[in-house]
């Protein structure tokens, strides 16, 4: 039995997940030849990378060094669980948050 690990976008999300930078590089690498899976996970990896970097700003303003590790314990888990999903070629969305990362990012095409 083989797999098809040849899915065309899979390189492009794969680089969505590495940092809001590598995102960014995806949004525009999937511009010309449009892909439905990789417009799928740069929209869930632009989400958790916005939110991650949104809710460390607000901790910063509290001061409260508990939350940093609640936040990156956070963001570690959905990150993982994503991107386990991306190497397992399926489209899962993240829990809670994914169903409206594809709702709010619809600029990502």
């Amino acid at each position: 039995m083989e797999e098809n690990s040849n899915i065309p976008g899979k390189t492009t999300a794969i680089v969505a997940y590495l940092t809001i930078v590598g995102a960014l590089i995806a949004i525009s690498m999937n511009s010309e030849p449009k892909d439905k899976f990789a417009r799928f996970h740069t929209r869930q990896a632009f989400g958790l990378h916005i939110i991650f970097i949104g809710f460390a700003i607000l901790n910063a303003q509290w001061g409260n060094e508990y939350g940093f590790y609640g936040l990156y314990i956070f963001y570690i888990v959905l990150w993982f669980y994503a991107f386990l999903g991306l190497l397992a070629n399926k489209q899962q969305e993240v829990p809670v948050l994914g169903p409206y990362f594809q709702k709010w990012y619809t600029f990502i095409k």
